[in-house]
């Protein structure tokens, strides 16, 4: 095999021998992907690697080099055209934020520094302690709440379980175990609230039982009178209630529980009071919907993802919280390799392995830090008006076309629905034709929604997260649909939906 200038001898270190041709071939690797992200609108959101491709990806560990342009060539053949899609503006089948190129040369950059952001004295640390102020005061937290950044809200809702077990039980629960007392230990979230928190109770070791599922009003909102008679209950029974977890954008509709409401219920009962606000605790950046989060600022704790609305590169999850001492009392563990100093590398005040699991953690913050510096807020808060905007829209197509049906009220950015054709009572497999209508639009390319159940009924899920996503592509999802749902029943060709 032919090698490029890159070739790596396998005696030597690791660094290029000729930096001038690496420097050449850098630009070259940014400029592709520069030219990828200008132009998504043109490539399909998602095609279907093929076998022969994914056969190819079962080639043995290599043992001897291979030159970086041939590496790159392969990525860019093998790799970049077989994505998940959701940088593309048709891209609505998860909450999952587009990136943006600021986010993408941030992220190069904390590459080049391979900055180890689980301690020690080095800038690193100063930007994401910058960013866990910036949080606490967004939030109207104390200034001393701490916070960390995580891989996204799943850990940060786990991590915020621990802190609640630590404040119910103290900080012997990590010597002792859960014992007799914790065993007792009861939790409450909605029957709408992510499965994250159900498996956050496993992990711990509560047990999914542990974990009371409320159920839901019309609106999708935890249900305050059964939620109360729940936690009576279990007193009764001689359990011991310790946290409330509310919800700022359930994953199906994007429903927000009354947090106001639940803070007091949880300050009378004593409970930690937990916010999964995976994509809708952001809401607070839109002048909109600041209000109808109002209670979040009485949270104990705070679980969100940069990498949602704010648009950052994954991965980027963040936990706030409240009681300082708690944090650290729930992961702060001393070992000889971990030894502090006054001055020097192994110096300075605040390390983020104290507050987390993690020892090795990389500088997540750095592409936040670039995010919110170089658009500013209320860029990103237009982006979540956009966003809930769009939806509106497409629910007011739906809502005008006999051929669909709106499933569920839309909260935020998330639209469920469904084709019904022209008459309900002709379909007989009504949720089937609307899964087969999902698989047609993602092998299009055109568009990619999402499937949930509501009330036993399947549903086309579109969540509106991406800043690149506009009416084009909200007019392209109704178009589709049709089409596909016509097709799929035998029914005339569709016509065109203008006037839609």
């Amino acid at each position: 095999m032919a090698h490029g200038p890159q070739t790596l001898d396998p005696q030597a270190d690791l660094d290029p021998q000729d930096w001038e041709a690496l420097r050449r071939q850098g630009h070259r690797m940014l400029d592709d992907m520069i030219g990828h992200m200008q132009g998504l609108r043109s490539q399909p959101v998602w095609r279907a690697p093929p076998a022969a491709l994914r056969r190819h990806f079962d080639a043995p560990l290599p043992s001897g080099p291979q030159a970086l342009e041939e590496v790159h060539e392969q990525f860019l053949h093998d790799i970049a055209p077989y994505s998940s899609g959701n940088a593309h503006p048709g891209f609505m089948g998860w909450v999952q934020g587009g990136g943006t190129p600021v986010g993408m040369l941030a992220e190069m950059l904390s590459a080049g520094l391979n900055a180890n952001v689980g301690g020690r004295d080095h800038m690193a640390i100063e930007v994401e302690r910058q960013i866990v102020r910036w949080m606490a005061r967004l939030y109207c937290f104390p200034e001393e709440a701490t916070g960390l950044f995580l891989t996204g809200s799943s850990m940060a809702n786990f991590c915020a379980v621990l802190i609640a077990r630590t404040r119910a039980l103290g900080a012997g629960v990590r010597e002792q175990g859960l014992g007799a007392e914790g065993g007792q230990l009861t939790a409450y979230t909605s029957t709408a609230a992510h499965t994250c928190i159900r498996r956050a109770m496993e992990m711990a070791g509560h047990g999914a039982q542990a974990l009371r599922q409320v159920p839901v009003d019309t609106r999708h909102r935890i249900d305050l009178k059964a939620l109360k008679r729940m936690i009576r209950q279990d007193r009764t029974a001689g359990r011991r209630p310790f946290l409330l977890v509310g919800t700022a954008g359930t994953v199906d509709i994007g429903a927000i529980d009354d947090l106001a409401a639940l803070a007091d219920l949880a300050r009378a009962e004593g409970l930690h009071f937990h916010i999964d606000g995976a994509f809708g605790a952001l809401g607070v950046l839109s002048t909109r919907l600041a209000a109808r989060l109002m209670g979040i600022e009485r949270a104990d704790s705070i679980a969100f993802d940069f990498h949602k609305w704010a648009q950052v590169p994954y991965d980027a999850g963040f936990l706030l919280v409240r009681d300082p001492a708690a944090h650290r009392a729930t992961f702060a563990g001393e070992a000889a390799y971990l030894r502090r100093a006054d001055t020097g590398l192994a110096g300075g005040e605040w390390w983020p392995c104290d507050l987390g699991p993690d020892l090795s953690r990389g500088f997540r913050a750095l592409k936040t830090w670039f995010t919110l510096k170089t658009y500013g807020l209320e860029a990103l808060g237009g982006v979540v008006d956009r966003c809930c905007d769009l939806a509106a829209a497409l629910a007011a197509c739906v809502e005008a076309l006999d051929e669909l049906e709106l499933l569920a009220p839309v909260e935020l950015n998330v639209v469920c629905f469904r084709y019904r054709g022209a008459g309900a009572d002709h379909l007989p497999d009504i949720d089937g034709l609307n899964a087969a209508i999902v698989e047609d639009l993602h092998l299009q390319g055109r568009v990619a929604p999402s499937l949930t159940t509501l009330d036993g009924r399947t549903a086309i899920r579109a969540a509106i997260v991406n800043h690149r996503t506009d009416r084009s592509d909200i007019e392209a999802l109704i178009t589709g649909v049709i089409a596909a749902g016509r097709s799929r029943s035998r029914a005339e060709p569709p016509q065109a939906l203008a006037a839609a």
